[in-house]
């Protein structure tokens, strides 16, 4: 019998706020080099193509799905995009669950699946992580928008028989 999902987390590829700042940022710039430009010429039709397309990918970005996070049936379920395999983790070969800062970096880049010295990362934006070791000595480095219901949930799948 198939149990309801303790937890459940999208995460969107396009929702991250130092993500969104640079491209509006660049948008911003296009915008004005097109009106600066003193004759209406051919690079400044440009300018404003490049502006709005900028806004146009940054809107689509923002409904684009990178992962989601599921708690059930004592694993981890970690979906991604079209292409990427689903990710499971099983809770009984994980020892100690903590939840923690993803980066000291102000900037990180959205992952998946990204195994790099012992340590497999899954990111998409925010600050908090939940990071979770197995009995290998394998890490696996959880962003999450939640990190407290994450925790919490996790513990008690582990606790369940």
């Amino acid at each position: 019998m198939q149990n309801s999902p303790v937890f459940i987390e999208k995460q969107y590829l396009g929702r991250d706020y130092s993500r969104i700042s640079v491209r509006l940022v660049l948008a911003l710039f296009c915008f004005a080099a097109y009106f600066i430009t003193e004759r209406r010429e051919q690079n400044a039709a440009l300018f404003l193509v490049v502006g709005c397309g900028i806004l146009i990918v940054s809107v689509i970005m923002m409904f684009l799905l990178h992962f989601k996070t599921t708690v059930q049936n004592k694993s981890i379920v970690l979906d991604g995009l079209w292409t990427t395999k689903m990710v499971k983790i099983d809770l009984n070969g994980i020892v100690k669950v903590e939840r923690t800062a993803y980066s000291s970096y102000i900037i990180n880049n959205p992952v998946y699946n990204l195994h790099q010295k012992g340590t497999v990362r899954f990111y998409a934006g925010g600050k908090d992580a939940v990071k979770l070791t197995d009995r290998d000595g394998l890490l696996y480095v959880i962003g999450t928008q939640c990190p407290t219901e994450l925790e919490q949930s996790i513990k008690e799948q582990m606790k369940k028989s």
